[in-house]
């Protein structure tokens, strides 16, 4: 399989808003999805950006049967830990089903892993459905490790009404 991984732009937001919408119809959970190609643009390609991303391409005879050629992409950002320092958290990690099993996941999710490393990050960290068992799968396979297993962290969150409340003084 010909694909190759490159920098996000500009111009790949629309295929990156669409793409995030597949993932989110295969994790069933597309009603969640607030975020536009233009909230991917302003927060992605500010002068300071929330966020990075790459993605996968294939040539145009490989294009899909509705004409993509971006078949894959990963979102990423810098965050730090108090224990282990500076930390690259990938927040979507995807490819199109078709291109599936050709090495176009691992060779995203290792241009995150050396991106974060050139950037001094010691760990990647990312969540997946605990339903998801080809992904917990892949990411073992790379030499990941389930934290919630291992340490019992939980993820949480507080949003809308709840994050409006907490913010009040």
């Amino acid at each position: 399989m010909d694909f190759s991984i490159r920098a996000a732009n500009l111009e790949d937001c629309k295929d990156i808003a669409r793409m995030i919408m597949e993932l989110a119809e295969y994790e069933k959970v597309s009603e969640h999805v607030k975020v536009t190609q233009k909230d991917l643009e302003q927060d992605g390609f500010s002068k300071n950006p929330f966020f990075h991303g790459i993605v996968a391409e294939v040539p145009e005879a490989q294009r899909t049967k509705d004409g993509h050629v971006k078949i894959g992409y990963a979102l990423y950002f810098l965050s730090y830990s108090s224990w282990k320092g500076r930390c690259v958290y990938m927040e979507d990690l995807y490819v199109m089903p078709e291109f599936r099993g050709k090495g176009i996941g691992k060779a995203l999710m290792s241009k995150v892993a050396q991106l974060g490393m050139a950037a001094g990050c010691t760990q990647l960290n990312f969540t997946v459905l605990d339903w998801n068992k080809a992904s917990l799968d892949f990411y073992a396979a790379q030499g990941c490790s389930d934290v919630t297993a291992a340490l019992g962290y939980h993820v949480m969150r507080c949003e809308g009404a709840e994050l409006e409340r907490l913010a009040q003084p």
